[in-house]
C-alpha cells in the first residue's frame, strides 16, 4: 500500500486491511491496556500506598492530555506511520529501561521514582500511539461509507479484547515474575506494532508547521460546527469522571476495603471487557435496524444505573457485575461516538478535530486520580455516589438534545 489515501484504495480486499489497520491496532491496545492497568498495580505493589497509586494514575493521564495537543498535528503532517512507529519504538525503550533500573532497586525513594516517571513517560508515548491508530480507523471507516459503524464496531472489539486480555495479564505476569516479565511483553507488543505500523494516511501535501494552539483551535472550531458531535462529546466527557475515578479507586476498593489481591482487580477489568465485547456486537446490528440514537440512549441508561448501584456495592463479586455492566453500557456510547465522527469530522482536519475530542473525554481521569490520593479509603462511597449522579445528568441531557439531531436519525444509519 501507498502511504498516501486514495480512489484506489476505497475498496481494500479483506487481508489489506487485517494486515493494514487491525493488526496494528491490536498490538498497539495490547500495550495500551497493559500500561494503563497495569502500571497502577505495578506502583502499589511497589510502594503498598492508596495514595501514591491514586496520584500514579493522575501522572498516567496528564501527560497524555499534554500529548493530545501535539499528536493529531503530528498525524496530519507526518502520517500515521511515522507516528505510530516512533512512538512504540520509544515506548519500548522506556520500558525496557524501567524493566532493568527496578529490579536493582530496593523498595524506596529509588524505586517510588522510577515507577512515576515510568507512569508519565508511558503516558505520553501511548497516547501519541493511539492518536495514530485511531486516525488510520477513522480513514477505514470513511472508506467503508455507510458501513463506518461496522468497522468501528471491530476497532472497538480489538481495543475491548485487548481490555479482555491486558488486566489480568499485567496482573499474573506481575505476580509471578515480577515487574520484569510484565514490562517486558509491553516492550513485545510496542515492538511489533512499530513493524505492522500502517502505511496508510498522510495528506496530499505536507502540512505546514504550525504553533500547537492552532491544531486546538482548528479542532474546535470543528467541534463547534458539529454540535451533534459536540453534545455527544460534552456527555461522555461528564460520564468519564464516574468512569474514571472507579478505574483509579478499584486497586484500592480492591485490595485495601475488600481484602483481594492485585490480580483480582485486573480480572475484574478482563470479565467487563466480555460484557463491552457483547455490547459491541449487539449495538453492531440495532445500529443497523434502529439507528444511533436509540442504541445510545439505551447504553447510557444501562451504564448511569449500574455507576449508580457500584457505589452500593459491599462484596467483590457484587462490584465485579456491576463494572461489567458499566462497561457494557459504555461500549455501546463508544460505538455511537467512533460511528458519529467518523461520518461527520473532515479528513483533513480529522487528526486534531480526533485529537480535541479525545483530549476532552480524558480530562476526568486526571481528576479522578487527585480524588483518589486525597479521599480517605473509607470515603470513596460517597465521592462514587455524586460522580455517578453527574453522570447520569450529564448523559440525560445530552442525548435529550440530540433526540432531533439528523445525525443519529435511523435513516443515516
Amino acid at each position: 500500500m501507498r502511504s498516501r489515501v486514495g480512489p484506489r484504495h476505497a475498496r481494500r480486499p479483506v487481508p489489506t486491511v487485517l494486515r493494514g489497520i487491525y493488526l496494528p491496532r491490536g498490538t498497539d491496545a495490547g500495550a495500551f491496556a497493559m500500561t494503563t492497568y497495569g502500571i497502577p498495580l505495578l506502583v502499589l505493589a511497589t510502594t503498598n500506598s492508596a495514595a501514591l497509586t491514586g496520584l500514579a494514575f493522575a501522572l498516567e493521564w496528564i501527560p497524555r492530555l499534554g500529548a493530545f495537543a501535539f499528536a493529531g498535528a503530528l498525524v496530519d503532517r507526518h502520517g500515521t506511520t511515522a507516528v505510530l512507529r516512533y512512538a512504540s519504538v520509544a515506548r519500548a525503550l522506556v520500558v525496557l529501561a524501567a524493566a532493568v533500573l527496578l529490579p536493582r532497586q530496593e523498595t524506596g525513594l529509588g524505586a517510588t521514582v522510577t515507577v512515576m516517571v515510568l507512569a508519565a513517560s508511558t503516558g505520553i508515548l501511548t497516547e501519541c500511539s493511539y492518536i495514530a491508530a485511531e486516525t488510520a480507523g477513522g480513514v477505514a471507516s470513511r472508506e467503508a461509507g455507510a458501513g463506518a459503524h461496522r468497522v468501528q464496531s471491530v476497532l472497538l472489539g480489538i481495543d475491548q479484547v485487548a481490555t479482555l486480555a491486558g488486566p489480568a495479564l499485567a496482573g499474573l505476569l506481575l505476580q509471578w515474575t515480577g515487574a520484569t516479565g510484565m514490562l517486558i511483553v509491553i516492550a513485545v507488543f510496542s515492538l511489533l506494532t512499530s513493524a505492522l505500523a500502517p502505511r496508510q494516511y498522510r495528506q496530499s501535501k505536507p502540512a505546514a508547521a504550525h504553533p500547537v494552539g492552532k491544531g486546538l483551535r482548528t479542532g474546535w472550531s470543528t467541534l463547534r460546527s458539529l454540535p451533534a458531535l459536540g453534545w455527544l462529546v460534552a456527555g461522555l466527557t461528564v460520564s468519564n469522571l464516574a468512569v474514571g475515578l472507579l478505574q483509579a479507586a478499584a486497586p484500592v476498593i480492591i485490595v485495601k476495603r475488600l481484602g483481594h489481591s492485585t490480580a483480582d482487580v485486573g480480572f475484574i477489568w478482563s470479565v467487563a471487557a466480555v460484557g463491552t465485547l457483547g455490547a459491541v456486537a449487539l449495538c453492531r446490528r440495532a445500529i443497523d435496524r434502529l439507528g444511533l440514537w436509540p442504541v445510545g440512549v439505551v447504553s447510557a441508561t444501562i451504564a448511569a444505573t449500574a455507576c449508580l448501584a457500584v457505589s452500593f456495592a459491599d462484596s467483590y463479586h457484587a462490584y465485579l457485575a456491576l463494572i461489567t455492566v458499566l462497561m457494557a453500557g459504555e461500549g455501546g456510547m463508544t460505538v455511537v461516538l467512533r460511528t458519529l465522527r467518523s461520518r461527520l469530522i473532515p479528513a483533513n482536519v480529522f487528526g486534531a478535530t480526533l485529537s480535541l475530542t479525545i483530549l476532552l473525554l480524558l480530562l476526568p481521569f486526571p481528576l479522578a486520580g487527585v480524588l483518589v490520593a486525597v479521599v480517605p479509603p473509607a470515603q470513596l462511597g460517597h465521592v462514587i455516589t455524586l460522580c455517578a449522579v453527574l453522570q447520569a445528568t450529564g448523559l440525560f441531557t445530552a442525548f435529550t438534545r440530540l433526540r432531533t439531531a439528523p445525525a443519529l436519525r435511523p435513516s443515516s444509519a
